[in-house]
């Protein structure tokens, strides 16, 4: 009986770490390249006679779109798997950057960048990939998985900002756009891996908390107790100042260091450094998520990260300050994420993990819609970031205030102390 218990447990590991790898890959694909919408402001704005503000517009709404969008991604991928959301996700996305590369006017832009690629992103992001490796990591390990997928989904970021760069520089704006589709296109298949080691994990080893989980609440009754959790709907507020500030920094940095007169190219190396960072931040965040409450961690998270813009701002802008903040935004990045996944699979379960998600992750994007179009907004009508900087400062005091009262208590064990 020990044997098999041992050889459960090693076919179990294996399975994850196969998981682990195709989730990190299709999230370097998705994340990667959303990265580099900030290189193409620039070139967008001087080459095409767009407005910054109708640019910054169509990268906002991809993000609001993606919002929308990610509640029915995560749903689908909870009944289907996640092999047909991922391969039409990406190949929306990829149709989306293809419009954007030939586009001649606006609406062609907001269609391409906006619409199609905020459908596309839904599908191949957070709430489909890390959900599934929530549902097969077990309860000790998940915070841990997730942060690892997360952080390997970093290296697209680091890759993939200097790939497009290049391209740009030497063969022009559509072909970084095409080659970047290209990326996609190979990231396509990837979902099959994910549907095949969840199933080998549910042949093998699947955790009883999974399977008591997936007899219990319907996903209505699901959806109507979280809209009462009062930690559910904090939870929810907090995750807009995340999206607000990232979609802020990652679509405007490079062209605030023009205003500063910083080194060329130096936008996209700071953008690169987060990414880099950000690998070491979000396994870092999902190992202290299992070790300490996740939403102490998250309003610690969301201190730094304000105290950082404050900073950069306040003090004279330099290289090295630009690397420093890069640094330190990176490990503070995307670590949100696996903790705020695995917060929600603590208190709710993974059965309706990827919709639970997909609601708390359309505040996100709510916010990283008015961070991208605010910032544009601002920028023409000042003619200074200054405004959008403190406000992003703000917001992460407003978050960590949010975060810290969350009560993180499993459904079942709360209902029984109320009762």
């Amino acid at each position: 009986m020990s044997s098999l218990s041992t050889t459960r447990s090693a076919t179990h590991r294996a399975t994850t770490w196969v998981l682990i790898g195709a989730a990190a890959l299709i999230l370097s694909a998705a994340m990667g390249v959303r990265q580099t919408f900030g290189l193409f402001i620039g070139p967008f704005s001087f080459d095409r006679g767009m407005p910054v503000t109708l640019i910054a517009f169509a990268i906002a709404l991809h993000n609001l779109v993606w919002g929308f969008a990610q509640p029915f991604a995560g749903a689908a991928a909870d009944r289907y798997g996640a092999a047909p959301v991922v391969a039409t996700g990406a190949a929306t996305f990829a149709a989306g950057l293809a419009l954007a590369a030939a586009a001649t006017s606006g609406w062609m832009l907001v269609l391409g960048l906006g619409l199609l690629v905020g459908i596309g992103i839904s599908c191949t992001s957070f709430g489909v990939v890390l959900a599934t490796v929530g549902r097969v990591a077990s309860p000790q390990t998940r915070s841990v998985a997730m942060g690892l997928a997360s952080a390997g989904g970093s290296l697209g970021q680091v890759l993939m900002v200097p790939f497009a760069q290049e391209v740009r520089v030497h063969a022009g704006v559509p072909a970084s756009l095409y080659a970047l589709t290209f990326v996609l296109l190979l990231a396509a298949p990837l979902g099959i891996a994910l549907d095949r080691a969840s199933r080998r994990s549910k042949a093998s080893s699947a955790s009883h908390e999974t399977h008591a989980q997936a007899a219990a609440m319907p996903l209505r009754e699901t959806l109507a107790y979280a809209s009462r959790h009062r930690g559910y709907r904090l939870l929810t507020l907090g995750f807009f100042t995340c999206g607000f500030q990232l979609a802020f920094i990652a679509t405007h940095l490079p062209g605030y260091l023009m205003l500063c007169h910083m080194p060329v190219g130096l936008g996209a190396t700071a953008l690169a450094l987060i990414g880099l960072f950000n690998m070491i931040g979000s396994w870092g965040c999902g190992w202290l998520g299992g070790r300490w409450r996740q939403h102490h961690v998250l309003a610690w998270l969301y201190l730094i990260r304000g105290g950082a813009i404050a900073l950069f701002v306040l003090l004279p802008t330099t290289s090295v300050s630009v690397v420093v903040f890069a640094a330190v935004m990176g490990l503070t990045w995307l670590g949100t994420v696996p903790l705020t996944n695995g917060l929600i699979a603590k208190v709710f379960g993974t059965r309706h993990l990827g919709t639970l998600f997909g609601v708390v992750f359309l505040s996100h994007q709510l916010g990283s819609f008015l961070g991208a179009w605010l910032g544009g907004y601002v920028f023409d009508t000042t003619g200074s970031y200054s405004l959008i900087w403190a406000a992003t400062a703000i917001a992460g005091l407003v978050a960590a205030l949010l975060h810290f009262p969350i009560d993180d208590r499993p459904v079942a064990e709360a209902s029984l102390a109320a009762s």
